[in-house]
């Protein structure tokens, strides 16, 4: 479990608006929080695990995929924006995720 600074923010929306321009081959510039990961970029889910795995590496999370399934279900993300508020939550979170809903 991490405290969520600026500076946490600031990395994750940058790490996750590059992986996405790289992966989608789509201007940095181009993107923003309302930007549809489906519909506009031509994302897939395969990309959020790919994120999840970057940033279990970066901030030494302990999460199973699992729980993050379970949360996405009830808490579908469609926007750069709403992803980069889920990894903030697992980012905060972890394996406790699904205690939010309670």
């Amino acid at each position: 479990m991490a405290k969520i600074t600026e500076k946490t923010r600031n990395e994750v929306r940058e790490i996750v608006f590059a992986f996405f321009a790289e992966e989608c081959e789509a201007e940095l510039s181009k993107i923003t929080d309302n930007t549809n990961i489906i519909r506009d970029l031509d994302g897939d889910s395969l990309m959020f695990l790919e994120l999840i795995e970057i940033f279990k590496k970066k901030y030494n999370l302990d999460i199973e995929l699992k729980t993050i399934g379970k949360y996405a279900v009830k808490h579908p993300v469609d926007t750069i924006g709403q992803l980069i508020e889920m990894q903030m939550l697992i980012i905060e979170h972890e394996n406790r995720l699904l205690e939010l809903d309670k």
